[in-house]
């Protein structure tokens, strides 16, 4: 008893004389860190002994699934901008992170991952609830580190939140030995400057910007398209000016989604697989394409040998390994998408394109006459996804926070979902994770506690982080949580109607009672299986103080077109 009441007290003396799970505890209050999610266990107990000392400063979610915790961390980081902690034990803990750090890694979320690891004499030995973490975490972390030495604490917490946040953020992870958790040290905390291995990102080319300005002022059918990289160096106005001087068409890939407002005039729609008629067509049509802070994934591109062949290609990025990587520049401008973009402004003529972005318009027609206007008021009994999200941009008036699990559903969030400011869409975007939603939602909410956050999931999904409820219940998550029931793996259902004869092998889902497992919770519920109940229904939802569930019954086979075909050129794009 005496020694818990003189570590406590250590904590404070003028000494700083602490342990190193004190330290740990100490270094994220210094990098003004209030939230951390994450799940206890043996070989991180020190540090969770430590945090009962310091509720008042560091808030401590627990969540039911360390899965969770790291996908409330990414939430958390991606509502609002800084980076997200998580926490878990050796072993099995430290395992159950690896997803939502290659999630993390892919859409370039700042996390700082801190796991426990087992005493440092025992590395190696197949100790109880040993994993190589560091081994397993590498190729899917920016960088990370295992601290087996009290003193190393504080240096290398700093260095880690340096990395996660700096140049193309990403998930670093630092493993700490029990002993080390326990060993005492003379507590001191500097914030990491950098080092001259790390360069954050490149000083402007200026040659390269006159490049690409003349490429730009002489385009008669320039596009632009555009990812998380404005939103990542909070470009948002600086990209808006760009667009609007130049006068030019301006695509987004779903995590570039809410950098430029829904009603922009030059907004027109999204990229890719799933994405609107209008810029994938247009993207073979172009004679400049502008990439800003996007790295042409495959989802994007469809087939590279047909991709985009007749442009010459201007990009914009801060990582020098997107260069070239899938698609070849004409002209490269390597840097950080804000100071880049003013730059290049002020080298560019006001301009209009008013004949092209009209060649635009009449492919949106098209595609609102084909798709739009069946997906929104569908002529057959079963409800759509796409009326249901109508039905919530009616209410929330694009103000809202939407998050999305993976599937059919995120699809046509990410098409339908209108919004006014930037980081108001969350989703898995490189990795696809299933699962995703729900925790991600409780992290953003939780970042953004005024703001109302809206989670839209698939049964599937739904399912995979269910026991996340929990979360909700215990801490009083005011989260809207929206599940799309098709009982079906929808997006699996789609492409095995469309490429495998219908042959649906393991997509049907049998459902339990939504209802009352939610209700179990203590969420109030509401359940939709008719179309004239939908309105009220969402609205109140969305009227609501606190966490709520509205399951809603969508058509079991129907379909998300407009659709690119696996190895197809994007103008191949179907409508139907």
């Amino acid at each position: 008893m005496k020694t818990i009441e003189l570590e406590k007290e250590n904590l404070l003396t003028k000494t700083n004389t602490m342990s190193g799970a004190q330290a740990l505890v100490q270094a994220l209050i210094d990098e003004n860190v209030n939230l951390i999610f994450g799940y206890p266990g043996g070989a991180i107990m020190p540090v969770y002994d430590a945090l009962y000392d310091v509720e008042d400063q560091l808030n401590h979610i627990l969540t039911r699934h360390e899965q969770g915790a790291i996908h409330a961390a990414q939430g958390y980081a991606r509502a609002t901008g800084k980076v997200g902690v998580c926490m878990a034990t050796s072993g099995p803990g430290a395992t159950n992170l690896i997803t939502g750090i290659a999630d993390a890694q892919i859409d370039s979320t700042p996390l700082v991952c801190i796991t426990g690891q087992v005493h440092s004499h025992l590395l190696g030995t197949d100790a109880f609830q040993e994993t190589d973490v560091i081994g397993i975490s590498m190729p899917v972390t920016k960088w990370n580190y295992q601290v087996t030495r009290a003193e190393e604490i504080p240096e290398a917490i700093a260095k880690a939140f340096y990395i996660a946040r700096s140049g193309r953020p990403g998930p670093v992870l630092i493993d700490i030995t029990k002993d080390a958790q326990f060993e005492k040290l003379k507590y001191s905390y500097q914030p990491f400057k950098g080092m001259r291995s790390y360069q954050t990102k490149n000083n402007l080319n200026q040659d390269q910007l006159r490049n690409a300005a003349d490429l730009i002022n002489s385009a008669e059918k320039p596009m632009v398209l555009f990812g998380q990289g404005v939103i990542l160096s909070e470009a948002e106005k600086e990209f808006k000016t760009f667009i609007e001087k130049a006068g030019i068409p301006a695509a987004w890939t779903i995590m570039g989604l809410s950098a430029l407002e829904s009603d922009h005039f030059l907004n027109v729609g999204m990229l890719g697989m799933h994405g609107n008629y209008a810029p994938n067509k247009m993207t073979n049509e172009c004679d400049v394409l502008i990439a800003v802070g996007m790295r042409f994934d495959d989802r994007v591109t469809g087939d590279l040998s047909r991709y985009a062949k007749q442009a010459k290609v201007v990009h914009l990025e801060i990582d020098p390994a997107e260069i070239d990587k899938n698609v070849k520049a004409d002209v490269a401008v390597l840097g950080d998408a804000k100071e880049s973009l003013s730059a290049l402004t002020e080298l560019l003529q006001e301009n209009e394109h008013l004949s092209w972005l009209q060649e635009f318009r009449k492919l949106e027609h098209e595609e609102h006459e084909t798709v739009i206007s069946e997906e929104l008021r569908p002529s057959v009994e079963a409800l759509s996804m796409g009326e249901v999200l109508h039905e919530i941009n009616k209410n929330t008036k694009g103000e809202a926070i939407v998050v999305t699990d993976v599937g059919q559903h995120q699809m046509v969030a990410c098409r339908y979902a209108k919004f006014k400011r930037s980081k108001s869409m969350i989703t898995s975007g490189g990795l696809g994770t299933m699962g995703f939603c729900l925790p991600a939602a409780i992290g953003a909410k939780m970042g953004q506690p005024d703001k109302e956050v809206i989670a839209v999931i698939g049964d599937g999904g739904f399912q995979m982080t269910i026991q996340e409820l929990g979360t909700i219940f215990q801490k009083k998550t005011a989260v809207k949580i929206v599940v799309l029931n098709n009982e079906f793996l929808g997006m699996v259902r789609q492409w095995q109607e469309l490429f495998f004869d219908k042959r649906y092998a393991s997509t049907t889902m049998a459902n339990p009672d939504f209802q009352s497992i939610v209700k179990g919770y203590g969420i109030a519920a509401k359940k939709v299986t008719k179309r004239e109940d939908l309105e009220s229904a969402v609205s109140e939802m969305t009227n609501h103080k606190g966490a709520y569930f509205l399951e809603v019954k969508v058509g079991k086979e129907n379909n998300v077109f407009p659709m690119v075909p696996t190895g197809a050129s994007v103008s191949e794009i179907r409508l139907k």
